[in-house]
């Protein structure tokens, strides 16, 4: 996420969207079964972290979080849990190497662009150990551009989602369809896959 307005959408809404991911996060399958494939105490990163409902459920389960969001705001509410270790950051700015057990990218990559996309895979997978997990939710559709807030957004389909994660050099393990309600009020169909390095 690099462009100002989307920042800035999150930034003045960073209390709306920490109710609305709290209330998320209380029963995610996904992100448990996701810290079930880190090793015991293993070192994770949130990658566009928000106001770090995940991310905390990662360091109450024993593991090393790091989590990074390009909203200040959203790092400033992260940073408030114990054990969550949050810098303000974008996607571009992700230079590891080897690093990770694991990274959680849930509904953060959508604010991408689709252009930048293929280079924000490599670099994920560049950041994690061998066979290191990942998981990551979009909304499902087609095209890109901004949704009723101002947010940009980029959609994909199913195999195209796939896709990208197979030429990443990804194998993809599971996934997952879903619907529910934005923070801009309107209701989007989703997908989550789980992968590894």
């Amino acid at each position: 996420m690099s462009d100002r307005e989307t920042i800035s959408v999150y930034d003045e809404q960073a209390a709306c969207y920490a109710d609305l991911t709290d209330e998320a996060n209380t029963e995610d399958p996904q992100l448990t079964r996701f810290i079930q494939a880190v090793p015991t105490g293993g070192k994770v990163l949130d990658l566009g972290c928000g106001p770090g409902a995940s991310a905390v459920i990662m360091a109450q389960a024993g593991l090393q979080v790091e989590a990074m969001d390009a909203s200040a705001e959203m790092v400033r509410l992260a940073s408030a849990y114990p054990g969550v270790s949050a810098r303000q950051a974008a996607f571009s700015d992700l230079k590891a190497k080897g690093t990770y057990d694991g990274i959680w990218a849930n509904f953060s990559l959508l604010h991408a662009k689709r252009a930048d996309f293929p280079n924000h895979l490599a670099a994920i997978h560049q950041a994690l150990k061998p066979k290191g997990v990942f998981y990551i939710a979009m909304k499902l559709g087609q095209g890109e551009g901004p949704d009723r807030l101002g947010r940009f957004y980029s959609y994909y389909s199913e195999e195209d989602l796939k896709t990208y994660l197979q030429k990443a050099g990804f194998t993809v393990t599971a996934r997952r369809l879903g619907s529910g309600t934005g923070l801009d009020g309107s209701v989007s169909d989703w997908i989550g896959l789980a992968a590894h390095a």
